[in-house]
């Protein structure tokens, strides 16, 4: 997530100073061969390419639309998680029968393992969003392209050294036996709630809890399973291909033939008009293209990049908010965002 209240030029430059560089190559040499070559018969008029530049915003705006419903759902549903977790926790240390055969310090024991389990959990499940699928950018078949965010992962993994230690949190939260576990289960985070909740019905057959408070543990369990849910959904279905792939195809044609209606337009203005032509071309091509990125980029939210939702550092939040309930003193620090970005 960039946290700056503005783009500044290097984050600019980093989303789009590759179409930056390819568009003013286009448009300068569209304006040499008219110049010197006097190809008069490549012009066009200027509404054809007025009316393909309408339809073209109406359709990056539908886009951009889309991608911001699938950030925001995957925000709130991060919010949600956060909620709950407090919830959870909170419920499961003041729960409590007073009933003398369980065991005080038993009790206190099974109740830091269901909150160091849910801690775990929130890594596991935030390691598993983090897979990259087939139509993601950092997975992308271009050779250009795949290089370009493979270097901006890396980057972000440098700046944030909690970004890759899944596995020592895991290891710190759960015992050597679960931990081992992980690489039995295609899908670690269920397993995790569903030892939750075994857990939770333990704590109810020993008499620790009433039914009903067994109940609500379990109501919470199961917002979590909806709320794992719900990310997935966003995570491994994409933004409809049709809609992301026409946007992407009209915007290349209408910048291509931007230069060819401008060009036209602006050697009305004489000879030095034509030059004109080209810083304009330039802006109007690169505003449609970073319009183009941000919806191409914000569609997917738990891609890692600098356009996610900052998972790490809602995860940390929780951490620190749940060891508190449990009396710990020793708390890991907050994530911070570094050079803009917060992940």
């Amino acid at each position: 997530m960039i946290t700056t209240k503005y783009f500044n030029y290097r984050q600019i430059l980093n989303l789009s100073g590759v179409h930056l560089i390819w568009i003013s190559v286009w448009c300068t040499l569209i304006a040499f061969l008219f110049h010197f070559f006097h190809w008069q018969w490549m012009t066009i008029p200027w509404v054809p390419v007025a009316l393909i530049g309408t339809a073209e915003a109406f359709l990056v705006g539908f886009k951009n639309n889309q991608a911001y419903d699938r950030l925001w759902e995957a925000r709130k549903i991060w919010g949600g998680i956060v909620n709950s977790s407090r919830s959870f926790a909170s419920m499961t240390y003041a729960f409590d029968t007073k009933n003398e055969e369980v065991g005080v310090f038993n009790l206190e024991d099974r109740r830091r393992k269901i909150v160091y389990r849910h801690i775990a959990w929130l890594y596991a499940f935030r390691e598993q969003l983090l897979v990259p699928t087939e139509w993601e950018h950092i997975s992308a078949e271009e050779e250009h392209h795949h290089t370009i965010n493979q270097r901006r992962n890396r980057l972000i993994k440098a700046g944030f050294p909690d970004y890759s230690r899944t596995q020592l949190f895991l290891n710190k939260y759960l015992s050597e036996e679960e931990s081992e576990l992980k690489s039995h289960y295609k899908n670690f985070a269920t397993y995790l709630i569903s030892q939750q909740a075994k857990d939770v019905n333990d704590l109810k057959n020993i008499g620790a809890i009433t039914d009903f408070n067994q109940t609500q543990l379990q109501t919470a369990l199961n917002e979590f399973y909806n709320f794992q849910g719900q990310a997935e959904r966003i995570k491994k279905f994409p933004s409809p291909r049709q809609f992301a792939s026409t946007a992407f195809i009209f915007n290349v044609l209408f910048i291509m033939l931007l230069p060819l209606g401008l060009v036209n337009e602006f050697e009305k203005l004489g000879d030095w008009g034509i030059w004109t032509s080209i810083p304009f071309c330039i802006i109007i091509g690169w505003i449609y293209i970073i319009m183009e990125l941000v919806g191409d980029y914000s569609e997917n939210p738990f891609a890692g990049l600098m356009f996610d939702v900052p998972m790490l550092s809602i995860c940390r939040t929780i951490e620190i908010d749940l060891l508190q309930m449990t009396g710990e003193t020793d708390l890991p620090d907050p994530i911070s965002s570094k050079n803009g970005v917060l992940v």
